[in-house]
């Protein structure tokens, strides 16, 4: 395979380029006075919005966390987390993979596929939304690395580009009602992410970073345009005009790992992406993401991931599941 050009794009747009669902779901709670929700749902990356507020978010082991209306909460990783009108409110309702609600005892709760709302809210009770990524695809591994349990964007700093207006509509059931939620979702996530990356004073991965360097995020993109090229230090040196010595010892510097080591990982990111596929055997998995064999990905990628391409496939949903 030849080695493409760098593309040229941003940072935050590699980052934020795979961010996608198929199977998006959102809930929208009237928060009443103690009412409170629990989401056990899994999702690798989820919203909260309050479009009246005030409400909090307690996440996984961590401390509740006011949300005013038209903040945007981000919860990663698909620990369990509370939204509710008082931090030690008690949950009524839990909400399960898929989108699933039942009561603490385990009876279901009616919903609407792709929407489903609770509560009767009255003229002063904060109202929240929810979207949920129930398929966990589309969502990088590195920025999920790059992202804390909870991440909070004020109403002021990055505005929910969809109005209320709006999502009362894509609550009424109609024919494209799932593309509309999936797309509604990527949309607000997106927007709220650029906002977080991109606030004073913001925490980024080395990686991120390092772009900004004339030598090293050249190198950076060479990588990432196309990650299953059979790359040396050698090769990349030679295309950002410095000696590998200085390449390797800078790259090191400001990655803070060496460029094989960056490349490994950015193609066991690519395989565990392919890997959800059901058709994708490990064989062309290999050759796609640039490795020798399929024993070659087996084995660096159990090194990176702590576990075999088939354990981590038959413990990942994949799409459609």
């Amino acid at each position: 395979m030849n080695a493409q050009a760098p593309t040229g794009t941003d940072p935050l747009t590699d980052l934020l380029d795979g961010v996608r669902t198929t199977g998006a779901f959102f809930q929208q709670s009237a928060l009443t006075n103690t009412w409170a929700v629990r989401f056990e749902d899994g999702s690798p990356l989820a919203l909260a919005v309050p479009l009246r507020g005030p409400a909090w978010v307690t996440p996984h082991d961590g401390a509740p966390v006011q949300l005013g209306a038209g903040d945007v909460a981000v919860l990663s990783g698909g620990s369990p987390y509370l939204i509710a009108r008082e931090p030690a409110a008690e949950p009524h309702v839990v909400i399960r993979p898929g989108g699933r609600c039942t009561t603490l005892d385990g009876r279901e709760c009616s919903t609407t596929p792709g929407f489903g709302s609770w509560g009767t809210p009255g003229p002063d009770d904060p109202v929240m939304v929810n979207g949920l990524y129930t398929v966990k695809a589309g969502t990088p591994a590195r920025l999920l690395a790059a992202l804390p349990p909870l991440a909070v964007i004020p109403a002021g700093q990055g505005p929910c580009p969809v109005s209320p207006a709006v999502l009362e509509d894509a609550a009424r059931p109609a024919p494209g009602q799932q593309a509309l939620l999936n797309r509604m979702l990527d949309l607000m996530l997106i927007t709220a992410l650029r906002a977080w990356f991109t606030r004073p004073g913001a925490e980024v991965p080395a990686w991120y970073r390092a772009h900004s360097d004339p030598v090293v995020g050249q190198a950076l993109r060479l990588l990432d345009a196309d990650p299953a090229h059979p790359w040396t230090v050698e090769a990349l040196a030679a295309k950002t005009g410095v000696s590998r010595a200085a390449l390797a010892r800078r790259f090191t510097a400001l990655v803070g790992q060496p460029p094989m080591t960056y490349l490994r990982e950015r193609r066991i990111d690519q395989a565990a992406e392919l890997l959800r596929e059901p058709s994708a055997t490990l064989g062309a998995v290999a050759r796609r993401v640039g490795f020798s064999s399929a024993f070659a990905l087996s084995t660096a990628f159990k090194k990176v991931r702590g576990a075999s391409p088939s354990e981590y496939r038959s413990a990942t949903p994949r799409p459609g599941d």
